[in-house]
């Protein structure tokens, strides 16, 4: 029951077990296999229904932002001995978009952007931060932006920080976000976006290629039962952030593409269209 969101709970609770209860078997105690499918699945569908409120670009903007932040907190986390400060204002950045401080989390945005930009073009700019920083020993990770240029983090930094900008400059609230984000994190940390080992199925680039495929997977769903374009919103912003790392690290020729990396970026690019294009393909088959 978990799966459906709380306000089903309140109000469809005690008839959805009363249901399960009448068609259960004499002596069972748990559903079937079949039946509890089928509660995950009306779960998720609920979820999404009742997630489907608001403005859906505001909302998708909120959530892609969201996940910005996350994704840079989780690749500045590892470079925590040498940056104790910067990594700490991360952290907190994502909390603040988590919780919907916007004015809070604007100045943070900007700062470390321009700390990040700073340390990709190897300039130490507002503290003496030696480059290159090296990833703590239990990270297994290249130098901070070492594997790329400093164009990549600019435009992730400045995405993030317009997005943030444009949603304070409403003066409406937004959601409330799900601390579960942050167990996003420890999957992103292993890898880096400008030298993921697809080919070598490293855990660090696994573990991040599983949770973008999920995470995409689950917004091509959401948008076709809720009919709405809210997710693939975000799913665009986190692309865009990606495609400023490909096309960097393809122009400056710094690594060599395998089959299974072509793979891994058309993955990306084909559910984001899915999720763009899902919703009004729900539409139109309800207008039919």
């Amino acid at each position: 029951m978990r799966v459906y969101p709380r306000g089903y709970r309140d109000g469809y609770g005690e008839e959805l077990i009363g249901t399960l209860l009448d068609t259960a078997e004499p002596g069972r105690t748990f559903p079937s296999f079949r039946e509890a499918v089928a509660l995950v699945r009306g779960g998720l569908r609920a979820r999404a229904e009742y997630a489907a409120v608001g403005i859906p670009w505001a909302d998708g903007l909120h959530l892609g932002t969201l996940i910005l932040a996350v994704a840079n907190f989780a690749y500045l986390a590892p470079f925590f001995r040498e940056l104790p400060l910067w990594v700490g204002m991360s952290a907190f950045l994502v909390l603040a978009v988590m919780r919907g401080w916007l004015w809070t989390a604007l100045p943070f945005a900007a700062l470390i952007g321009f700390k990040s930009g700073s340390i990709a073009l190897g300039v130490p700019l507002l503290d003496q931060t030696l480059v290159p920083v090296i990833a703590d020993d239990l990270w297994d990770r290249p130098a901070m932006y070492g594997m790329g240029g400093p164009v990549a983090p600019l435009i992730t930094y400045a995405v993030l920080f317009l997005g943030i900008a444009v949603l304070a400059a409403r003066k409406r609230r937004v959601k409330v976000r799900s601390w579960w984000w942050w167990a996003t994190v420890p999957a992103l940390s292993f890898s880096d976006p400008a030298w993921l080992d697809v080919a070598g199925r490293s855990a660090g680039t696994m573990s991040r290629i599983v949770l973008e495929t999920a995470l995409l997977l689950m917004a091509v769903f959401a948008g076709y039962i809720a009919k709405d374009p809210r997710w693939a919103v975000a799913a665009a912003i986190y692309l865009v952030s990606m495609l400023a790392v490909l096309a960097e690290i393809t122009v400056e020729n710094i690594v060599t593409y395998t089959p299974q990396d072509v793979a891994h970026w058309l993955l990306l690019f084909f559910l984001t269209v899915a999720a763009a294009a899902v919703p009004y393909q729900a539409r139109r088959q309800v207008l039919l």
